[in-house]
């Protein structure tokens, strides 16, 4: 037994002396290596057969993630979107984390030296657990990451959707030429029960080109024809409002159908609204309305803010708040409220300026949401998208949909048509003139062509004694160009360029 004590005591350090500083130094340096590179501390020590094994295994987990990051990238954004491969993301960062700590540890054993003072002995302790913990904190912050992400994607979209549409992954889109996606604005409020969704766009995509025409009808429409079934045996000449306060404005229909279950029978609460308004909008518009996206417009500037803030070019000032404040013209970065103040301002304006804002405004957060963007606000933009955004796409069809995202924002044309006056006078509308001009946009989207400059709409206004007269025209945000007369040139009857309508 003494004999033993007496060879360790004379075994030297990596460094050549037992317990000396430099000893620990080496250690901790090879041990730091290896937390890099896994399997150095192995082969430095002899352990040529593990160390191999580990360089081997940290090789191919380097080479998978750069791969993924630069060559497979676009399957890599398909695969983020299923819930079932984020689950198994989420175990492989745990196992991965709990891998690097053991080779860190293990490492450290085989390199520290012997017979170290009590000092020394803690130093390196102390040494390796930092390192440990410079492993185990981003490798934790990845799996918190990808929870929070899973949990706002199975929490917006639901599994199958509300419609209960089979997904079919080598045709995602039934073999249908477009897409129809229902995007609503919901304004509401605490000063006032129920929600009323003031903005209402089509957005009809290419499912091959990503091209899109987005057709936009205003909020107070009237007398138009309700879907067959129980809600046109309720309003068989058109919808008519639920009282004074509600005379009867397209913007009233999803309220209307939560209130009253039994025109939309066997649908349950929280989906009445959006099954009727998108059946109404269908029958409107002439045109099958597939998905819906709703966007809380006061949780929209959760949003913005989440993001950092949105850039805007405004042309004229805008009215803002209610202290007698204003959005000065210029190129601005404004905040969520100033950004939900620019999209629902109507002071010296009209709804149907408020219309070209908000889409001005959803192009310039859907460019400005970079992946930088979203990765370093992710768990605010995380918290803002579960309380503000409802949908019925289904979470098979959001690897299709990331795919064809991609096609809108990189290369495809996008075109407005608002139908608004005096194009169409939304107290006596012409329905038939409204599915012609849809039809012909929808048409007409692939052949527009890019320099087209938009021409301006007219928004009627009344005089003192009830005439209607025409505005002069007016900008991509609404004010009157400088030194312009009333005119009474034509409507806008074919889509615009979102791009060159928006300054």
């Amino acid at each position: 037994m003494g004999g033993w004590a007496s060879r360790r005591a004379r075994r030297p350090d990596a460094d050549g002396s037992p317990g000396e500083p430099g000893g620990l130094s080496r250690a901790l340096a090879l041990t730091l290596a290896s937390a890099l590179v896994w399997g150095v501390a192995h082969i430095v020590t002899g352990r040529r057969r593990v160390g191999g094994l580990l360089l081997a295994l940290y090789t191919v987990i380097a080479a998978a993630l750069a791969a993924a990051a630069t060559i497979y990238r676009g399957d890599l954004l398909n695969l983020i979107v299923r819930p079932d491969v984020l689950q198994q993301i989420t175990g492989g960062l745990i196992v991965l984390g709990v891998l690097w700590v053991a080779v860190v540890v293990r490492s450290y054993q085989h390199l520290r030296p012997a017979g170290m003072r009590l000092s020394a002995r803690s130093l390196g302790a102390a040494a390796v657990a930092l390192m440990c913990f410079g492993v185990a904190v981003p490798t934790a912050w990845a799996v918190r990451g990808t929870y929070v992400y899973r949990d706002a994607l199975t929490s917006i979209f639901q599994a199958g959707g509300s419609n209960g549409r089979s997904i079919d992954a080598d045709d995602p889109w039934d073999g249908e030429e477009r897409v129809n996606i229902l995007l609503l604005g919901g304004d509401s409020a605490d000063n006032r029960p129920g929600v009323r969704t003031d903005s209402m766009t089509l957005a009809s995509v290419d499912t091959s080109t990503g091209d899109t025409v987005l057709l936009s009808l205003p909020r107070n429409l009237e007398s138009f024809p309700m879907p067959p079934g129980p809600a046109r045996d309720r309003f068989p000449y058109g919808f008519t409002g639920d009282g004074a306060l509600n005379p009867g404005l397209l913007n009233e229909v999803y309220q209307y159908a939560e209130e009253h279950p039994d025109v939309v029978p066997g649908v349950p609460k929280g989906e009445r609204g959006t099954t009727l308004l998108k059946a109404t909008i269908s029958g409107i518009l002439g045109l099958p309305v597939d998905y819906y996206i709703l966007v809380d417009m006061f949780g929209f500037a959760d949003i913005v803010d989440a993001m950092g803030g949105v850039k805007i070019n405004i042309l004229q000032p805008i009215p803002y708040g209610q202290q007698g404040d204003v959005l000065q013209p210029g190129y601005r970065a404004l905040t969520g409220k100033e950004a939900l103040w620019y999209g629902r301002s109507r002071t010296n304006s009209s709804d149907y300026v408020r219309m070209g804002r908000q889409k001005c405004l959803m192009a310039a957060i859907a460019e400005q949401a970079d992946p930088r963007t979203v990765l370093t606000k992710f768990d605010a933009l995380a918290s803002a998208a579960k309380q503000t955004l409802s949908t019925d796409l289904p979470q098979e069809l959001l690897p299709a949909l990331i795919e064809l995202s991609g096609e809108v924002k990189e290369d495809a044309r996008i075109d407005s048509l608002q139908f608004v006056p005096p194009l169409i006078h939304t107290g006596s509308p012409d329905f038939d003139k409204i599915r012609k001009l849809a039809a012909e946009a929808i048409d007409a989207s692939d052949e527009a062509a890019a320099s087209e400059t938009p021409t301006p709409a007219i928004t009627p206004s009344r005089t003192p004694s009830g005439a209607t007269t025409a505005d002069p025209p007016v900008t991509a945000q609404g004010a009157p160009s400088p030194g312009t007369t009333p005119t009474s040139e034509a409507p806008q009857t074919e889509p615009v360029s979102l791009e060159a309508s928006c300054p």
